[in-house]
């Protein structure tokens, strides 16, 4: 099994960047897939962005290109989405999630993943 917890939401204003925390615990393994998802009220939960643990390549949602980075801390377990010029429309909970095979970054879906974390809330003003 594996535990996730996130930290680090908040309220922001519109153009401020917040960064999301991930950390780890229980079976972790360096052929990790790591993502973050969001879901605001009302929408289906959403790919934002995932990384491959051992090698740290990226792959982001359109809608997080250029503003969003996923990063990851081998010696703190944790994974991290540092978010800029962020808009009203970022505003959602936020989860982590993993999976334990990484043969592609190109999973997308939550039925990818069987591990989530509690999420964390985003609000965005104007």
């Amino acid at each position: 099994q594996v535990q996730l917890v996130e930290s680090g939401g908040g309220l922001v204003q519109a153009g401020g960047s917040l960064r999301l925390s991930c950390t780890a615990s229980g079976r972790t393994s360096s052929s990790y897939l790591m993502a973050w998802f969001r879901q605001a009220p009302g929408k289906e939960r959403e790919f934002v962005a995932s990384i491959r643990w051992i090698t740290g390549t990226t792959y982001y949602a359109d809608s997080a290109k250029g503003r969003f980075t996923i990063s990851r801390d081998n010696a703190r377990n944790t994974v991290y989405l540092q978010m800029n010029s962020l808009k009203p429309e970022d505003a959602a909970v936020y989860y982590c999630a993993a999976r334990f095979s990484a043969d592609t970054l190109y999973y997308t879906g939550r039925n990818n993943y069987p591990y989530w974390g509690q999420g964390t809330q985003v609000t965005v003003s104007t």
